[in-house]
């Protein structure tokens, strides 16, 4: 039984959980990896389903005792993935999916070589910024920095395994789908 960690990242607005939600559907044999936050829970998380709620001061004692797969800090709290969270995952018969930033993929690959990262691309920088600007959930200052992380995420996506466009989400998840098939999951 081989069973793999597939990365997915993507830039902000190119669809990563649409994509994310149709393979799943499809693709019973794999589970969505449940990352450790520190944040507050958001009307309707639920611990263990959405993330694992735990305190800076457990996050940190994990950091040093080397717990994380991968660890980042956004806007003063920490996010993570906790290396027995993906081996129980692993031994009870899943692939995982594990939906993360381009930083943390890094770290992954680092740790895991076997794991394989895929980056879900725009169609183009033009086109993710008509796709942010149509949700209308962010002001102006907000988009802006959502760009300017554009261009770093594309540049860390040239470590990656595999770039995938997102300009169909049938055609992406069948492309992802080859992925999994040529990386020899079964």
């Amino acid at each position: 039984m081989n069973k793999k960690l597939f990365v997915i990242s993507g830039c902000s607005g190119v669809g990563k959980g649409t994509v994310i939600n149709e393979f799943m559907k499809r693709n019973k044999d794999f589970i969505l990896s449940v990352s450790c936050t520190t944040r507050k829970p958001r009307q309707g998380e639920v611990d263990g389903v959405n993330y694992f709620f735990i305190t800076k001061e457990q996050f940190e004692n994990n950091i040093q005792e080397e717990k994380f797969l991968e660890y980042a800090q956004f806007a003063d709290n920490y996010y993570g993935t906790k290396k027995r969270y993906i081996k129980e995952k692993f031994e009870e018969g899943f692939n995982i999916i594990l939906e993360i930033e381009t930083n943390g993929a890094l770290q992954v690959k680092e740790k895991m070589p076997e794991a394989v990262l895929i980056f879900i691309a725009p169609p183009s920088v033009e086109e993710l910024e008509k796709r942010l600007r149509g949700r209308h959930t962010e002001d102006e200052e907000t988009i802006q920095k959502r760009l300017a992380q554009v261009k770093i995420e594309l540049e860390r996506s040239k470590n990656y395994d595999y770039t995938v466009i997102n300009d169909n989400i049938e055609r992406v998840v069948n492309e992802i789908e080859s992925i999994v098939k040529s990386n020899d999951t079964k």
